[in-house]
């Protein structure tokens, strides 16, 4: 047995080192310390220190085979004196502090990881004539704070923001009607210290080569890259799980989560089975804590009208469907939103001058395959907004979210196809995250794309395509080469849609529709054939039974379409809407009308559609048609449970001529009843508070199956959920829960009220707990 006697103790000043190191928020017991930062501790021994006659050596490694070359093993002394290798990277440093006593045996050392020292779970063991000791196992981070570091970010109040905020907004909705929600990250939570080095520990990249992985979590967008794979459960031990459809009655449905601990807590202490489930707010909320937690500034972003583009065409082709006539189905779609993180760091990869440094989008939710794993990014956002879609990594998918140009298509009677519009606008609208310092939502459209339109946006978009033609070019001729030579590779920037094995009809984004030709949809995968529906659109109009050439006629002046409120559309309420045409022409315009309403999923998926109706109307020179459109509350109530929004569409075609086609599409989000969340008296840390809620049933039945969850980092520990009595109508209700803050600060309670007719209404209350 190593001798440690001389070794009489060891003072590792977790509470002064963690508060200098901005983790004191996670734990006063353990040691957590950051990048290109010293930190001190005592270590006493029962002899006088030596000094030079007998140096003080320390050894510092970061798992098994740990090399200086690999910048996982740092060899120290006091005074130094170490022979290191020449080619040793990430060197620490040890100082013998001016406070220490060596005549007695009391050294103060003050000890440096270097700035670009890889992160984890380090052991600093010294070694005194034959003892030996550990000193330490400092959990290492990266630094903000730290110029030197990689993910260094100048403003303090952005610091504070991206790395130290524990509360946030998620935004969901629609272009139209953006819905910010309350989101608890808890980054700080004691757990997250386990929770992160068990993450980082099961990855598939550490089960493979642990000591890489350990050399290259010294680059954020290594680590990066690893999260976005590691935060969904697909191909490894991910934390949620994702579901888009069908029965949720196994786990949780994803609108229920108010914050990212209670998750990431159970999939802790089950042993890393995924949590279930998930949708792309729970992703990318999930990683910004875990991103938060390690040190890289992170913040969720919300992408409206956001394009899913299967086959990196950059474009969308959608398809709707005459009467009688068919859909064409196809793996393109456009969301109503997508929900994504950015983390902020240098990319060296990408060149020395740091042109693509700064905010890099990461994408935690399983869509399609980036290096044979469901992952995105880092991309940079620089080479986003210039359509630099020739760099690592997944730049042509993350492109095509934001601007994306949309081919609508009309499916015909006949079996052709007509082009309806192109629409280079629609998608990539009201970017947004929460702004710095305040809840309020800040758009960065500005900084994924010029203004729509603008001659810099139409050049970046071909710029886009150019270079995406040629870097898809280049891996088929590789591919080409690999199939001669009779070892054929799955190229690393290939996207794949994903199938599903087994029988149970699970929706993946990646490569699910639903059929639109009426009643409820069929949830099951799309086949492989339809795996390339931008090529199949084409293809199809090329193929089409061709048409009897029409008349030499001018087009007949364009029918205007918009829809307008009439009342705020409120869920429990019946929804009302006009839907307003006009046209410049000068004579009665007969026209065709065709009003559908669907329930969807955020994703485009139909649930059920509510209402098809057909009309012929006359438009009137110089007059606007009012056309008055009504959904009952009773028509969606039960579809709008496992939905997020109610599609309107409006297909108008003018029965003189009928081959100028007009639609307008309205998603519409509910707005939930409202729920309060009131604190009765002060918060003090330790001491039993009070939280009253207050709830009104506003329909004419019955609330049954009624629970309140509540959340809060700092003011309860987990979730706590209680059931309620029914609620009957025009009731009324008042809960007070009593919770008990174990920390002090301004801290958010988050509430979420489930039953049999509303789907997880949210509320929260800010909660200053002092002393």
């Amino acid at each position: 047995m190593t001798d440690t006697s001389v070794f009489k103790d060891v003072d590792l000043h977790c509470d002064t080192n963690n508060a200098a190191h901005h983790t004191s928020d996670v734990s006063e017991k353990v040691l957590l310390v950051r990048r290109g930062q010293p930190f001190t501790i005592t270590v006493t021994l029962d002899e006088p220190f030596k000094n030079a006659a007998q140096p003080l050596f320390i050894r510092v490694n970061i798992g098994e085979g740990a090399t200086e070359e690999m910048g996982t093993l740092s060899l120290i002394s006091v005074p130094d004196g170490v022979s290191r290798s020449p080619k040793a990277k990430a060197v620490w440093k040890v100082e013998l502090d001016r406070k220490s006593s060596p005549y007695t045996g009391v050294l103060v050392l003050n000890i440096t990881p270097p700035a670009d020292a890889p992160i984890g779970q380090f052991y600093l063991t010294a070694k005194y004539g034959d003892a030996e000791k550990v000193l330490a196992e400092p959990t290492v981070l990266y630094n903000p704070w730290c110029p030197e570091d990689a993910v260094y970010m100048r403003d303090e109040k952005e610091r504070q923001e991206y790395v130290m905020n524990e509360h946030g907004k998620v935004y969901r909705g629609s272009t139209d009607y953006i819905m910010p929600m309350d989101w608890d990250f808890g980054q700080f939570e004691e757990n997250m210290v386990d929770v992160c080095l068990s993450l980082l520990r099961v990855s598939n990249e550490h089960q493979e080569n642990q000591a890489q992985d350990l050399a290259n979590r010294a680059d954020p967008g290594y680590v990066g890259r690893l999260i976005s794979a590691m935060i969904n459960s697909e191909g490894d031990y991910g934390v949620v799980e994702g579901r888009w459809g069908g029965s949720f009655s196994d786990g949780r449905y994803p609108s229920h989560w108010t914050g990212s601990s209670a998750l990431l807590t159970q999939w802790l202490n089950s042993g890393f089975q995924p949590v279930k489930y998930g949708q792309c707010w729970v992703f990318a909320a999930v990683m910004c804590s875990v991103m938060r937690f390690l040190g890289i500034p992170c913040r969720v972003i919300t992408n409206f009208n956001s394009a899913h583009d299967t086959n990196a065409n950059l474009t969308i082709d959608v398809f709707t469907a005459e009467r009688g006539a068919m859909t064409v189905d196809t793996t393109d779609s456009v969301w109503n939103f997508h929900v994504w993180v950015e983390g902020y760091m240098k990319r060296p990869d990408l060149g020395e001058d740091g042109k693509y440094d700064g905010w890099q989008v990461l994408d935690p939710t399983p869509q399609e395959l980036s290096d044979n794993s469901f992952r995105c990014g880092p991309a940079s956002k620089v080479a986003i907004l210039n359509g630099i879609s020739n760099v690592d990594y997944d730049i042509p998918f993350v492109y095509a979210e934001v601007n994306a140009d949309i081919n609508v298509w009309l499916s015909k009677v006949d079996y052709s196809l007509e082009k309806v519009e192109t629409n280079n606008t629609h998608v990539g609208k009201n970017i947004s995250t929460k702004a710095v310092g305040t809840d309020l939502r800040d758009d960065i459209t500005g900084t994924y794309k010029y203004r729509e339109g603008s001659f810099l946006e139409r050049r970046t978009f071909v710029r886009a395509l150019i270079l995406n033609y040629e870097m898809l070019r280049k891996q088929r001729e590789e591919e080409r080469r690999e199939r001669e030579s009779g070892n054929m590779a799955s190229s690393a920037m290939v996207r794949t849609a994903e199938t599903e094995e087994g029988g149970e009809a699970i929706i993946r984004p990646a490569a699910e529709r639903t059929a639109m030709d009426g009643g409820t949809a069929e949830m099951s995968p799309a086949p492989p054939s339809m795996a390339r529906s931008g090529t199949l659109a084409l293809d199809a109009v090329a193929t089409a039974r061709p048409e009897e050439p029409a008349e030499d006629i001018p087009p007949p002046p364009r029918v205007d379409l918009k829809f307008e409120e009439v009342t705020k559309p409120m869920n429990g309420k019946d929804v009302e809407m006009n839907l307003v045409l006009s046209s410049a022409s000068t004579t009665d315009r007969p026209l065709f009308v065709i009003l559908e309403a669907n329930t969807m999923t955020y994703i485009g998926l139909r649930t059920k559609q509510i209402m098809r109706k057909a009309t012929s109307e006359t438009l009137k020179p110089g007059l606007p048609l009012v056309i008055p459109v009504k959904i009952p509350f009773s028509d969606y109530s039960k579809p709008m449970r496992d939905s997020d929004s109610l599609k309107i569409s409006a297909l108008v075609m003018d029965q003189v001529n009928s081959h100028h086609p007009y639609m307008k599409e309205c998603n519409v989000v509910l707005q939930d009843p409202p729920l309060s969340v009131t604190l009765k008296g002060e918060a003090r840390v330790n001491q039993p508070t009070t939280v009253e809620l207050v709830f009104e049933n506003p329909v004419k039945e019955t609330l049954k199956n009624c629970t309140v969850t509540i959340s809060g980092s700092g003011l309860e520990r987990g979730e706590y959920e209680t059931p309620l009595k029914d609620i009957r109508p025009n009731i009324r209700i008042r809960v007070r829960v009593i919770i008990i803050p174990y920390k002090v600060g301004r801290k958010t309670l988050t509430v979420d009220f489930d039953c049999s007719v509303f789907r997880d209404i949210k509320s929260s209350c800010t909660i200053d707990v002092k002393p």
